[in-house]
């Protein structure tokens, strides 16, 4: 029979780590809103639910690591992790996460990862899906360009929606090797002063959606590339890449949208791309793309690319069909709203 076990002061534990020594599958741990520092764990019972009640728990690691590699260490199966704060895990190895994925399948819902060497890093695991949404992720990295805000492994299928990354350090925003990636409806973005290496990296490839995000690129970027897709090798069993209702802005000086290694079936379905590079490489099925220094956003210098009412990117897109036109659209911060259907759609990630 399940429990819910709570959190806090005056409560039975008083630490999340006690809770995680104390769980059996399928119980729901409630943890109190505050600040926990120095309180690491490794959770080994599987159908947990930990979730921050009352605002969101701040787990502060202050430099320490459950078995030198995260703040939580998943070990269990199917967790979900619901409203939690991570930050400050720096391990000698340089990979100290906020969570270490271990077990099979992961849900991480309206959390916030920063400062710490990886946001999240997920082991390999043929038989786990990894479910990111609505979360934040800034400022994770150790410096070395080996370590992301998002780190995944060889996994069945990655799904991040929602999601806010930005400003990681030298590494890339979001980093997969899953077989199946469903990037979607997300804010990808360096900003003026971010020095991430690539946006998104799927280096492996895989059968992969990247639906609905916003993806850009600063001048300080230590890479010129937003996009990177199978450049480590395409060993994953699907090389297919879909990109759908994108708006990618690249302002490196010498920009680049998108990088394909090896020779994938590629779709791109009336994406706006603005910035240094003037054309989107040749790559496969392209329709209803558009290129353009003059895009006609809301307020560029703030990332604000919702589309004005003269921007040539209105209703100038085609149907992508109904299985591929995005179902929501990206509102700041790390949320989603319902993006209107039509036949004739504005190009890029947002529907006026």
């Amino acid at each position: 029979m399940s429990r819910v076990l709570e959190v806090g002061r005056g409560k039975v534990f008083e630490l999340p780590s006690q809770a995680a020594e104390a769980a059996k599958d399928g119980d729901t741990i409630e943890i109190a809103a505050g600040r926990y520092v120095g309180d690491v764990a490794v959770w080994r019972a599987s159908h947990l639910t930990i979730r921050g009640v009352k605002g969101r728990a701040h787990l502060e690691a202050a430099g320490k690591g459950a078995q030198g590699k995260a703040i939580w260490v998943m070990t269990g199966h199917n967790t979900t992790v619901e409203n939690i704060e991570f930050s400050g895990c720096h391990v000698p190895d340089r990979n100290g996460a906020g969570i270490r994925q271990e077990g099979a399948g992961l849900t991480v819902r309206n959390c916030h990862f920063h400062h710490n060497d990886d946001g999240i890093l997920a082991g390999a695991n043929p038989n786990s899906d990894t479910l990111i949404e609505t979360s934040e992720f800034e400022f994770n990295g150790a410096g070395d360009g080996l370590s992301h805000n998002i780190y995944i492994g060889h996994i069945r299928r990655f799904t991040l929606r929602g999601c806010y990354s930005h400003h990681s350090t030298i590494g890339h925003l979001v980093k997969s090797r899953a077989e199946e990636n469903h990037i979607l409806y997300n804010r990808l973005t360096d900003e003026t002063d971010g020095r991430s290496s690539y946006n998104l990296d799927l280096p492996n490839g895989g059968y992969s959606f990247v639906i609905g995000n916003i993806i850009q690129h600063g001048r300080h970027s230590a890479n010129s590339t937003n996009i990177s897709y199978a450049r480590e090798g395409g060993t994953n069993r699907v090389q297919k890449l879909l990109l759908i209702h994108n708006t990618i802005v690249n302002e490196h000086p010498s920009g680049v949208y998108l990088k394909v290694g090896g020779t994938p079936l590629v779709q791109m379905t009336n994406n706006l791309c603005s910035g240094t590079q003037t054309e989107l490489p040749k790559l496969g099925e392209m329709r209803g793309n558009l290129v353009t220094q003059s895009p006609g956003f809301v307020n560029a210098v703030a990332f604000d690319y919702r589309l004005t009412a003269g921007s040539p990117a209105r209703k100038a897109g085609v149907d992508p069909g109904k299985a591929l036109y995005p179902e929501y659209q990206y509102r700041h911060p790390a949320g989603l709203v319902r993006r209107p259907y039509s036949k004739t759609p504005d190009v890029g990630a947002f529907q006026m």
